[in-house]
């Protein structure tokens, strides 16, 4: 009896010790939120309560398939073979018919017996047990093989289930609270760059609870040296259409608001005491609390500057327009009654001149209708060219000809270098672009000034400029020079409907190009200058032509399958851009989770990426920062952003083009075409006595076979491709090394380029290939 008892409060003894540290786990996967250190407290946890030398927990989507595993005592080369396990789908298909406990002996002879492949885990016996949270199958929780060899416990199986089941609720918790955080940043995202300022006030303080970035952007104006944004709210003043005035530090909001009131589309203008103020467009709405009371006030703004401003470019287009056609009416009004109401006998040499009068500005209503077309194409994305390969001397004498037809008195100098390749291009586009030019030139410089026009090659485009020597272009005009209706009159420069230069900008960008203005003042004349693709056949005669003997060439290779990753969180856009990629005879990937970019590029190998520039959480330029294969890739932004300095910003991180929304069929085509033309990567690199065939992947020194191991050639391929620019260290890991670049170290890639320079027949203190950049990374000279 004495032996009973002892034996039995041995057993309570121990039984209490387990709940015990059954209640301390549950506990440690409870503190938590984050659905990955949830999931390592579990299969921590499991292997502490059962003795086990080993864990895996894993969590499986709807239909049973595995989603991720995360270990405990698991080598990190266990780990990725489990996840490259070909059988590791149907495993988990296999488990979830299985009745009852998951408890294996011997786990070769049960895999072997059910027809899985050799096991990847070195384990010899396993416990598991099903992860379920309010019925749902959440996943699946194994311990492997006892400490000191022994055999699981009736004990251990009864404590697995219940572990699990704590587990389930805090994996279900953590999922919770993250899709709650996530859904919660894209909110703030979103209001935080919506195009409409956003302000919430404290109903009975009016104190600023929260503001977003148009919001402080519309008062910035208004602001006081000692006081922040959100204290302007104890100076400000709104004064209502019907005259009457709020100063919201003397009056809480809840004794205007507060009383069901709303304010919809409401004009106010928002003053500070010295006068200055800012018109806006205002909704109020109350938010009320559980008990009825009104907590806080809603308050969305627009700024009416740009509405005003627009409505008087209206007035003033209108106007020009009026101007325009009233003209060429008159014209044609005089010739028709001179013609109608003359005398018998009237000459037909003055009638044929009156018709030559009404023909001419008929033409000139035509043109001005056209005009009107094309810039309401534009600004509807449906604008459209026909590129086919186009010598730029064919267009540029067009356009001359047709200028100088016209009766203009300037003269037009053509300057273009003989070798010039051909261009991919609307061929009438063109000259609609380069007349435009030349009436613009024309209209703001003396009869006597030539008009000049010139071109050179910049890598995958050709550069076309008309310059004049006429008033010039104040440095304040030069950003608004190409927005529609900005110019107008005498005094300003640009076309005279307002349209020409806008027309210009739309015309370029549909050829996949820019343009720009220059000018060194008022006075002092301008230059524009616009890009078009070079045409792929302007290879062909380089290829075929002798080489030139010089410091090296690069050959590039013919076309293959190009596959395009598109990257936007609008199901609408994703399937517009694939459509068009597709039909254009590209390849393409998408997604709208920004954090499947990395995993995406690694596995799929894209090369070109179409990136939209504001996404959840997050937006493309911090991607560009924080997604190092991005370097490696031409990266084109697609957004309704379309100021110019969202533009710069992005060009700055690393952006190879910027496509404004909405954007046509053909711009977007000929964009990512532009785009992938500048990074082709050639077929042959040759520098001195280097020659590296990629093709045959072979390297020769004066003829001479160099045998080189695979990661030393691929650090001389990625250095090879890009000559002339500095490849860092994390980028030579990243793609030399390409199965597992986080385990090697940057003294690794040292190491291996100094046995590459001993084979190429150089060392470090005569450097003729590869160039140290100390504490940077390595580069070879461009050829």
């Amino acid at each position: 009896m004495t032996d009973d008892s002892a034996t039995l409060g041995l057993r309570i003894e121990a039984l209490e010790r387990r709940v015990s540290e059954l209640s301390r786990a549950a506990v440690r996967i409870s503190a938590s939120l984050d659905p990955d250190a949830v999931l390592q407290e579990a299969v921590d946890g499991a292997r502490l309560l059962t003795g086990a030398r080993h864990g895996l927990i894993t969590t499986v989507d709807e239909a049973g398939r595995p989603l991720r595993f995360v270990g405990s005592g698991i080598t990190a080369a266990e780990h990725r073979h489990l996840e490259d396990w070909a059988d590791g789908p149907r495993l988990f298909e296999h488990l979830a018919r299985l009745p009852g406990a998951l408890n294996f002996d011997d786990i070769p002879d049960y895999l072997r017996r059910h027809g899985f492949g050799p096991g990847v885990l070195p384990y010899s016996t396993a416990r598991g047990t099903r992860i379920d949270c309010r019925g749902v199958r959440v996943g699946y929780l194994f311990v492997f093989d006892k400490e000191g060899g022994g055999e699981f416990t009736d004990g251990d199986d009864e404590v697995l289930p219940l572990f699990a089941s704590h587990a389930g609720t805090a994996i279900a918790n953590a999922r919770a609270y993250r899709d709650e955080q996530r859904a919660r940043a894209r909110l703030d995202a979103l209001v935080d760059t919506s195009p409409v300022g956003v302000v919430v006030l404290d109903a009975r303080t009016g104190g600023v609870v929260s503001i977003n970035r148009e919001a402080k952007r519309i008062v910035e104006g208004l602001q006081v040296a000692d006081r922040s944004v959100e204290q302007l709210v104890e100076l400000v003043a709104c004064r209502r259409a019907d005259g009457s005035e709020v100063a919201l530090k003397d009056f809480p909001l809840a004794r205007h608001l507060g009383r069901g009131e709303t304010v919809r589309a409401e004009a106010i203008e928002i003053s500070v005491p010295d006068g200055r103020s800012v018109r806006t467009l205002i909704n109020a709405t109350p938010i009320h609390a559980p008990d009825g009371e009104v907590e806080s006030v809603m308050v969305t703004m627009q700024d009416l500057a740009p509405f005003e401003e627009l409505e008087r470019m209206r007035t003033e287009f209108l106007a020009i327009v009026s101007h325009e056609l009233r003209t060429p009416l008159t014209s044609i009004q005089g010739s028709t009654g001179a013609v109608l109401s003359a005398e018998p006998g009237f000459a037909r040499a003055e009638m044929m001149q009156f018709f030559r009068i009404i023909d001419e500005q008929a033409a000139r209503m035509s043109g001005l209708i056209r005009d009107l077309l094309d810039a309401g194409r534009i600004a509807t994305g449906t604008l459209s060219v026909s590129p086919e390969p186009w010598d730029v001397a064919v267009m540029v004498d067009s356009a001359r000809t047709s200028f100088l037809s016209g009766g203009s008195g300037h003269a037009i100098a053509v300057d273009l270098p003989a070798d010039l390749p051909r261009v991919m291009a609307d061929r009438e586009r063109v000259v609609q672009i380069l007349s435009n030019l030349f009436l613009n030139a024309a209209r703001h410089s003396a009869a006597s000034s030539p008009i000049r026009v010139d071109a050179r090659r910049d890598g995958a485009r050709v550069a076309i400029s008309v310059s004049d020597s006429g008033r010039g272009i104040s440095p304040e005009q030069l950003p608004h020079l190409f927005k529609k209706y900005a110019g107008g009159g005498e005094g300003t420069r640009g076309p005279g409907s307002g349209l020409g230069l806008a027309i210009c900008k739309g015309l370029v960008e549909a050829h996949g190009g820019r343009i720009r203005a220059e000018s060194a003042g008022e006075g002092r004349g301008a230059r524009f200058t616009f890009t078009v693709p070079v045409a792929e056949e302007a290879a062909s005669p380089r290829e075929a032509a002798p080489r030139p003997r010089g410091r090296g060439v690069a050959h590039h290779r013919g076309r293959e399958p190009v596959t395009v990753l598109v990257v936007d969180d609008d199901p609408e856009v994703l399937r517009y851009v694939r459509d068009v990629l597709r039909a254009a005879g590209y390849t393409t990937l998408s997604t709208g989770d920004h954090r499947e970019l990395s995993s995406l590029i690694r596995a799929e190998k894209p090369h070109l990426v179409l990136l939209d520039l504001m996404l959840p959480e997050t937006d493309g330029i911090k991607l560009m920062e924080q997604v190092p294969e991005l370097a490696d890739l031409p990266v084109v932004f697609i957004s309704a952003y379309g100021r110019d300095e969202t533009i710069a910003r992005a060009l700055q991180a690393g952006a190879a083009d910027y496509i404004v929304k909405p954007f046509s069929p053909t711009e977007l085509t000929a964009r990512v075409g532009a785009a992938l033309r500048g990074r082709a990567e050639p077929a042959r690199f040759e520098l001195d006595a280097l020659s590296v065939d990629y093709d045959r992947r072979r390297v020769t020194v004066s003829g001479r076979t160099v045998k080189l191991t695979a990661t030393e050639y691929e650090v001389l391929r990625v250095l090879s491709v890009n000559a002339g620019r500095v490849s860092t260290y994390r980028s030579l890991l990243r793609r030399a090394w390409t199965r597992h670049p986080g385990h090697v170290k940057p003294k690794l890639v040292h190491a291996v380029v100094q046995t590459l320079r001993r084979k190429l027949g150089e060392d470090g203190s005569r450097a003729a290939y590869i160039v140290n950049e100390r504490g940077v990374g390595y580069r070879m000279p461009a050829p």
